[in-house]
């Protein structure tokens, strides 16, 4: 596999039925067999991306003890800053190397919903730090809306069957860095080998090498897109509610060689949560005599807090 396979929104979004099928075809088949896809043609603009990627730098800049003031007991990590080393993969005892901070979601016509969700971190330290994050938070949700769309229809499904549970979803966007490595790591690595929690993950183009995927025979890939692409993958809440029909693909992002390791990486993953009492039972449609029900019933909120334990964020 030469990297991975790409799609365009375009396609989706024009007035022509079968560019329209193409995308759906295009899309479904990519996260059955390997679960990734580099996406041209959303809704971020270079500008976007280029000033968001500067307010991260300048904030990931910003003094430990400064930073630290963002870092708000009692939110299991679902808003504000994250310190290095505090988040660890699933059955993997060393933490990530790694900080990163969180934006959640912005609701503005569900006063139950608002108070179900902790309030985003303001930064006074770096004045548009969250102005810029809020838009790109708006347009990659929008981006994965169209992707989620596309999905339903290559599952049979309505093609506006998401909507109701992404509307005022618990999603996340992520701003990382991974600072330059001092010593050689024991056992640690920037990300360890794992699935996503979420529906689908949308990621900017990383800026530097390391994000890597499985394929079915456990062989590694390296997972470059161009610089207008976004790389969107499935996670484990889609794979589990379509049955294992759409891929969750291990992945990881590994230490750079030593030659690199005085160098910063930097990463922005959109993950896009359902609300909370979404249902993620197998679908009906997604069950057959060759694919028998592979998990149990649960709903996104029960199954994201059984996950956040296990990553170390919050005690049981």
């Amino acid at each position: 596999m030469q990297g991975i396979p790409c799609v365009d929104l375009s396609d989706f979004l024009s007035d022509d039925p079968k560019r329209k099928q193409k995308f759906v075809n295009e899309i479904g088949t990519a996260y059955q067999e390997i679960g990734f896809v580099a996406l041209k043609n959303h809704f971020l603009s270079d500008q976007l991306v280029d000033d968001l990627y500067a307010e991260v730098k300048n904030f990931f800049n910003l003094p430990v003890n400064t930073k630290r003031k963002y870092e708000i007991e009692g939110l299991g990590g679902q808003r504000g800053y994250i310190s290095f080393g505090k988040e660890s993969a699933k059955g993997k005892k060393e933490g990530d190397l790694k900080e990163f901070w969180h934006f959640g979601q912005y609701v503005e016509d569900d006063d139950k919903r608002k108070t179900e969700y902790p309030d985003n971190v303001i930064v006074s330290e770096v004045p548009n730090f969250n102005t810029v994050g809020k838009e790109a938070f708006q347009q990659l949700e929008k981006t994965g809306i169209y992707v989620l769309r596309a999905l339903s229809l290559f599952l049979g499904l309505d093609e506006f069957y998401f909507d109701k549970f992404i509307h005022n979803g618990n999603s996340i966007l992520r701003p990382i860095h991974y600072p330059p490595i001092t010593s050689e790591p024991k056992n640690a690595v920037r990300a360890a080998a794992h699935g996503d929690i979420n529906l689908i993950t949308l990621l900017m183009g990383a800026q530097g090498k390391g994000l890597q995927v499985q394929d079915n025979e456990g062989n590694w890939h390296d997972a470059m897109a161009q610089p207008d692409e976004l790389v969107i993958n499935v996670g484990d809440m889609l794979s589990r509610h379509s049955n294992n029909t759409l891929k969750s693909t291990i992945h990881r992002v590994v230490n750079p060689p030593k030659e690199l390791w005085g160098t910063s990486r930097y990463s922005i993953p959109f993950f896009m949560h359902p609300v909370s009492e979404m249902p993620l039972n197998c679908l009906e449609n997604c069950i057959t005599d060759h694919n028998p029900k592979q998990f149990e019933d649960i709903t996104a909120g029960d199954f994201l807090h059984e996950r956040l334990v296990e990553l170390g964020l919050i005690k049981k």
